[in-house]
């Protein structure tokens, strides 16, 4: 009897010792999951929608666990402040800059805080700090939005489907065009002349690029023209002297027209006198006429003094002293 006590009692204990182990490796793993035995610092962060988030849930840095929700509560406004315990060890890594949103931890998994980004100059988190939150849009605001783009995408299907109707039916330019063979063709002949002129365009751009090629040339006349100074000085010059030689012409033509002027109003100088009176000019005409018959009549004088026998003499020595000086000139000559 007191052998089977015995085994009963030590049977019992053994169950509880296990039992007991048990429950302590329970509660350091809870704990380790809950990071409950780790130096926490509490960090707040405020959302207009946590979107289910609970108390317990996880927050997570870069892919990696780092604290647990602790509180969540409301504030005025309708807004919710929510505290985080953040381990120390990650403290160092986010920086007062950082953000939080609130995620999913899967697809279909619990709520979740994500903290990201942040930059290396700002300093680390530290108790009591408060994170920035990134508003994300809520699924019932994405299903809203997507709803409304799908009544603009069926509003515009439906233009589409009115717009391919009248091009089918012909109706419009472009159903014209579809339609019309005619009218068609000569679109195509209007292209078929773009083209043409467009080829004519390049070829005349050829030609000019040809063109100003050989100006550029050197040794040819529009290059010596635009690049040798001497060649323009010249030009200058010469177009100079030329302006002068025109203004002299302009003063003679001007000098000539007074003077034709004056002899077409002056009727008592010499000259318009013989223009405008004929009673002069006729007597002029009588004095050369009287001159003319005096000059023959002098040379008939001049033969009958050679006849008379007293001046005969004279001219026959005179012609001899004549026929001497046409023989010397010819020697003088050689």
């Amino acid at each position: 009897m007191e052998t089977s006590a015995r085994k009963r009692s030590i049977t019992v204990g053994l169950f509880v010792i296990i039992g007991i182990v048990i429950f302590a490796v329970g509660i350091l793993t809870v704990g380790s999951m809950k990071k409950i035995f780790s130096s926490n610092i509490a960090v707040k962060t405020i959302f207009d929608d946590v979107n289910g988030l609970k108390p317990g849930n996880n927050v997570w840095y870069s892919g990696v666990k780092i604290g647990t929700v602790k509180t969540i509560r409301f504030l005025e406004n309708s807004r919710v402040e929510v505290m985080m315990n953040i381990e120390e060890k990650s403290q160092e890594f986010i920086r007062k800059n950082a953000k939080a949103k609130v995620s999913t931890d899967g697809l279909i998994g619990n709520k979740i805080i994500v903290i990201y980004g942040g930059t290396q100059k700002v300093p680390s988190i530290e108790d009591g700090d408060e994170l920035i939150v990134e508003k994300i849009e809520s699924t019932e605001e994405m299903l809203a939005v997507l709803s409304e783009n799908n009544k603009n995408l069926l509003g515009i299907t439906s233009a589409f489907k009115t717009i391919s109707k009248n091009i089918l039916e012909g109706k419009g330019t472009v159903g014209m065009l579809l339609a019309d063979e005619s009218l068609y063709n000569d679109v195509d002949k209007t292209l078929a002349t773009l083209k043409q002129a467009s080829l004519n365009a390049q070829t005349m751009t050829a030609s000019l690029s040809g063109f100003t090629a050989k100006l550029n040339q050197k040794g040819g006349l529009a290059n010596d023209f635009a690049t040798d100074t001497v060649i323009m000085r010249d030009l200058r010059g010469t177009i100079g002297k030329l302006n002068e030689t025109i203004s002299s012409a302009n003063v003679m033509v001007s000098n000539l027209k007074t003077a034709s002027a004056d002899l077409n109003s002056n009727t008592t100088s010499p000259l318009g006198v013989l223009l405008h009176d004929e009673s002069t000019a006729s007597n002029l005409k009588g004095t050369l006429k009287n001159l003319e018959s005096s000059t023959e009549k002098l040379d008939e004088n001049m033969q009958a003094l050679r006849s008379n026998f007293l001046f005969r003499r004279y001219f026959k020595k005179k012609a001899k002293e004549q026929e001497k000086e046409e023989v010397k000139q010819p020697e003088k000559v050689e």
